[in-house]
């Protein structure tokens, strides 16, 4: 991880920038994941095609981390967490094996390791691309 005002890499748990003083996810002058410089105005990097905005849209809401997780491991047999997370797909797929019956062991244990995934995971995100608030 770097920062995107300098350059420097940063701690992933870090609040701010020790080289700048800038807070973690600020700036718009170097790429977040590569900490190559970033052409003004660019969408991506030319480095490693990460993309340069990596904020939430205007008039969107980030999820919460910890709800996601909490939903993944005590109702992920339900694929509840994937629907809150916006993976439709993947949610109903759980959801008909977690009501078929003969397979929820395997519901149970899928939604318990997404769940868990969720929770440790450095930067989780949501089907949009939006990385989940703490």
């Amino acid at each position: 991880m770097y920062c995107k005002n300098c350059g420097n890499e940063i701690d992933p748990g870090a609040a701010i920038c020790v080289k700048c003083g800038y807070q973690k996810g600020t700036g718009n002058r170097f790429c977040h994941n590569c900490g190559k410089e970033l052409t003004p105005g660019a969408v991506y990097c030319m480095n490693c095609g990460f993309a340069a905005q990596q904020s939430a849209p205007t008039g969107t809401e980030q999820k919460s981390k910890l709800a996601a997780g909490l939903l993944g491991i005590l109702l992920g047999w339900l694929g509840v967490h994937n629907f809150y997370l916006g993976f439709t797909g993947k949610a109903v797929a759980q959801l008909i094996l977690g009501l078929l019956g003969c397979t929820t062991i395997i519901s149970v244990i899928w939604g318990l390791v997404e769940g868990i995934q969720i929770l440790t995971s450095n930067e989780p995100k949501d089907a949009r691309g939006i990385p989940l608030k703490d």
